[in-house]
């Protein structure tokens, strides 16, 4: 892997900064102490070392390394430890806790040392930063010390700063590496990485406080052990959670790849459906969960191809009559192939109801307005866009305004007006990038030339799209 001379800059930064943030404890008269900084260093990558072992790894959520065994969780698992660390020492002795978890992680992908000292320098600087703001709320005198009890609930408001603060320089830095690394626009780069990082980094800032308290009081640092195992506890069930997702994602792309496989001139459309259904129903303000629903469905929603001869598929010309039965049996088909995959959800409704018309001449069943579900309704409309500005074997893609006067046109009769407004508004605001999905290039139409050899509106919003 190359990395771009900008990224190098930014790490050559990130480490320059990280030196000058740990270096003024390694002075004879900083007075550190050593005994709490080495504990903590080694206690930080004690704790992901049955994460990266082969034995343990994968009973804890480990995802799989390039040579077989498993990669750690990430040093993300364990903040509550740098957390403590910056909760009980000073800024540069802090900082030094960091440098070897970072510095003895896992690194799967090549340049291993380049990765390690930029997570060095990431870590030390956050922790560091993390801690001048503890000491500067005085963080150190509301922990208590000995058979001092901490001053609750003030204590609360120095360790969320420090969480907060620790969260925050680990999300600008790692927008910035992927704005250089990556050559991701600055808005892509940090965009969602904040919002993510926010519960997840709360949730370590009271673990971290906990350990905190445990150390400073008579019973000493023994007594902080015990803090971690609800965190080992929770970051198994944050791994199976992940890894029952991703199983969740590859029995779509398994899905989405056969469909694609079957009828070539439509590869790639299932995915933009997909993409087109969120942003429709981003527009209506569903939450998180039903988004990830309604991609879903307009991802599967013609996974019935699969039950539709190739043959019928693939034709050139026009369809007969017994042949357009056949591929309207295809929600059907699709419906009857996920019956039994549970997490699909209400998406099996959209699969199977995704031709239904507003004004009940669809299929299968022929339901009208809102008896059609909404996931329904929805796909339905990106579906229709994809196939009108997507070049097919059939018609040539359509600009996107002439695709959004056709949903327009049809509003009310074939689609949910809702829907296509929503549409609109998420297009003007968000923007469309077409794609051609047959496998020849499309030949451009010259400037001027009228649109003779597009199907009439109604056919183009039919299948074989």
């Amino acid at each position: 892997m190359v990395v771009p001379r900008t990224a190098r800059v930014f790490i050559g930064c990130a480490l320059l900064a990280a030196a000058a943030v740990t270096l003024p404890a390694l002075r004879p008269a900083a007075g550190t102490p050593w005994p709490t900084v080495l504990l903590l260093a080694a206690l930080y990558p004690l704790c992901e070392l049955p994460a990266r072992c082969r034995l343990t790894g994968g009973a804890l959520g480990g995802r799989a390394g390039h040579d077989g065994g498993a990669a750690p969780l990430g040093p993300v698992s364990f903040y509550p430890v740098l957390i403590a660390a910056a909760l009980l020492l000073p800024p540069s002795a802090a900082a030094l806790t960091a440098l070897p978890g970072a510095v003895l992680t896992r690194v799967d992908q090549p340049p291993a040392a380049l990765r390690r000292a930029w997570r060095a320098a990431q870590l030390a600087l956050a922790v560091g930063a993390a801690a001048a703001v503890g000491r500067t709320l005085r963080c150190d005198e509301s922990l208590g010390l000995g058979p001092q009890t901490p001053d609750f609930p003030y204590v609360l408001l120095p360790a969320g700063a420090t969480a907060l603060t620790f969260c925050l320089v680990l999300t600008a830095l790692d927008g910035g590496i992927r704005a250089t690394a990556e050559q991701q626009p600055p808005r892509t780069a940090w965009h969602g990485l904040l919002g993510r990082a926010l519960a997840p980094h709360a949730v370590h800032g009271l673990a971290g406080l906990m350990m905190a308290v445990l150390w400073r009081s008579g019973y000493g640092p023994p007594a902080a052990l015990f803090a971690l195992l609800p965190m080992y506890l929770s970051s198994w069930g944050f791994a199976q959670y992940h890894r029952e997702r991703a199983a969740h994602q590859a029995t779509i792309r398994a899905l989405v790849h056969a469909v694609d496989i079957k009828d070539r001139y439509t590869r790639g459309h299932s995915e933009r459906v997909g993409r087109a259904s969120v942003l429709i129903a981003h527009e209506l303000g569903m939450d998180e969960p039903r988004l990830e629903v309604v991609r879903f469905a307009g991802i599967l929603h013609d996974i019935g191809k699969l039950g539709v001869p190739t043959r019928v598929l693939r034709k050139d010309g026009p369809l007969t009559p017994e042949e357009r039965r056949i591929i309207e049996l295809h929600p059907e088909y699709g419906h009857e192939m996920v019956r039994g995959i549970g997490f699909l959800g209400e998406a099996r409704t959209a699969i199977l109801h995704h031709h239904e018309r507003m004004d009940g001449s669809g299929y299968p069943y022929g339901l009208k307005g809102h008896e059609i579900p909404e996931y329904a309704r929805v796909v339905a409309v990106a579906d229709a866009f994809d196939a009108m500005t997507s070049t097919r074997c059939y018609s040539r893609a359509r600009p996107v305004g002439t695709a959004l006067a056709e949903l327009e046109r049809c509003a009310g009769t074939q689609f949910d007006p809702r829907m296509v407004e929503a549409l609109a508004r998420a297009l003007h605001r968000h923007g469309w990038q077409t794609e051609v999905t047959a496998d020849e290039p499309a030949v451009p139409t010259p400037r001027g030339t009228p649109q003779a050899q597009t199907p009439a509106p109604e056919a183009a919003l039919q299948e074989p799209a």
